[in-house]
């Protein structure tokens, strides 16, 4: 009681003081408004207890006890978005901009397993009994520069947190890289978080996960919600980049995983289905349920992983695998597909050729197969008077361009009427069977050129000399005059 007695007997000297010495310099200012304020002990109690609560508030790391605050952190940590997280020694705490704890070189174990190593996270805490240790309340957690690695065992890790409870709280995830790997550990793939949030959304009333990410080097952002319920997954995924944007509907009900997937590429769009188990992929893609302009359906084995596709269309686009800007084109020159643990099967058949009604039956096959891209065995004809066959090709990049290498052979069937459509004299119709031809197409500049030209089994020297001053661009092949001309050069250098 005496020190108490003291310590108040203090107080009113101080406020003695400090009044006496406010009225003198007021009365000298003559304010007299001020005065009154400031003869008021509120103001100075105030004043006081501010003063007592900073001091108390900057000395919240000296009141904690680091080994309980580390167990109440790690505990709610757990309880509340269930990830368990090994903390380390280097531990801090910061008030500002708003409290919070930081812990560095920490990591992250799923069942015994560590799944991250994490550079640092920041601990939101709740102003409310932040003067308790025992009653703290975890708020909002950011984890940065961490390393994450999944397989097909825990890659579920960032769907599963929306099930949370992000009411009063968030998750964040900054800076941070996602490795996928297979049974043998290799690298798959890397995906760059740039920026993740889980967040509860009060109008839409539901957990909303938004991450812009980028994956060889592609930035895309990601937006997913979940369903619990009626057991779906909603998402939203959109590379602008590529202008294209894909919106999925999955459905896990009774264990059966199904899903339809919406695609919207430059306002076109296109539907797919798919049936999912831990051991195979099947899907069905298609424009319109009615009479589809093309279908494909396709397969993906995951042990061993093997993809096969295969579709038929009425007409295709070959713009969509040729132009410089198309999304292939883009998506090949990322060397994204150039992964020797990636075996890849495309098969496409299609009655007709767009912009070119010269062009029929073509069966495209695409392979990708220990890193190396081709489009072996691909065939297509020539109003039915000429079969093409590709061989020996490959798909590579070259000084930043996209470059087609391949063998060429023409197996002409009607030579008649190929005089007919190029309109030559009849001393210029030599008999023609069988032509085999190198070429290397750019896509970049859409340019073609042509080498080791063979007639009916045999190297033509004359056709050779007369080609190798020729580079031949894509519109100029597109121009009938143009191309006619060409031809009739040729079989003139042949016939000599």
């Amino acid at each position: 009681m005496s020190k108490h007695n003291y310590f108040i007997k203090f107080l009113k000297k101080i406020n003695l003081s400090i009044n006496n010495l406010l009225e003198k310099y007021l009365n000298k200012l003559k304010f007299s408004n001020l005065l009154n304020i400031a003869r008021s002990n509120k103001v100075f109690l105030a004043f006081v207890t501010i003063t007592i609560l900073s001091l108390s508030y900057l000395s919240i790391p000296h009141i904690y006890n680091k080994a309980e605050i580390h167990k109440e952190l790690k505990n709610q940590l757990l309880e509340k978005f269930s990830i368990n997280f090994i903390f380390s020694k280097n531990f801090y705490y910061k008030f500002y901009p708003r409290p919070h704890f930081v812990i560095q070189d920490l990591s992250i174990v799923d069942k015994q397993d560590k799944i991250s190593d994490v550079k640092k996270l920041k601990v939101y805490v709740s102003l409310n009994n932040l003067f308790s240790q025992k009653n703290i309340i975890v708020k909002d957690a950011i984890i940065e520069n961490s390393n994450f690695n999944f397989n097909q065992n825990n890659f579920n890790f960032f769907l599963s947190l929306l099930d949370k409870n992000f009411l009063e709280g968030s998750f964040k995830i900054k800076n941070s890289n996602i490795f996928y790997r297979n049974i043998d550990e290799e690298v798959l793939f890397i995906n760059k978080i740039l920026n993740m949030n889980y967040y509860y959304d009060s109008t839409e009333l539901k957990n909303i996960l938004y991450s812009e990410n980028e994956l060889f080097n592609i930035p895309f952002s990601l937006m997913s919600h979940k369903d619990k319920e009626k057991k779906k997954i909603f998402s939203k995924i959109n590379l602008k980049f590529l202008k294209l944007q894909i919106e999925n509907h999955f459905n896990y009900m009774n264990g059966i995983k199904k899903g339809s997937t919406d695609f919207t590429y430059n306002k076109n769009k296109s539907k797919a289905t798919y049936e999912l188990n831990k051991n195979f992929f099947i899907f069905n893609f298609f424009d319109k349920l009615i009479k589809p302009n093309f279908s494909y359906e396709g397969k993906i084995n995951f042990q061993p992983f093997y993809s096969n596709f295969e579709g038929s269309t009425n007409k295709i686009n070959l713009s969509y695998f040729f132009d410089t800007n198309s999304l292939s084109t883009q998506l090949f020159k990322t060397e994204l597909l150039n992964n020797k643990n990636l075996n890849f099967n495309l098969s496409i058949n299609s009655n007709k050729i767009s912009h070119n009604q010269n062009i029929i039956d073509l069966f495209l096959n695409f392979k990708i197969e220990e890193g190396l891209i081709d489009i072996d065995n691909t065939k297509f004809s020539w109003n039915k008077y000429v079969d093409f066959k590709i061989l020996d090709s490959l798909l590579y990049i070259d000084n930043n361009n996209l470059v087609l290498d391949g063998k060429l052979i023409v197996d002409i069937i009607n030579d008649k009427e190929i005089y007919k459509f190029l309109q030559t004299s009849k001393s210029l119709r030599p008999k023609l069977e069988k032509l085999e031809l190198n070429f290397n197409y750019n896509f970049d500049q859409q340019i073609i050129d042509f080498n080791d030209i063979k007639i009916n089994e045999k190297f033509n020297e004359n056709v050779n000399s007369a080609i190798k001053e020729i580079i031949l661009k894509r519109d100029k092949l597109q121009n009938k005059i143009y191309f006619k001309k060409l031809m009739k050069d040729f079989i003139i250098a042949y016939v000599g």
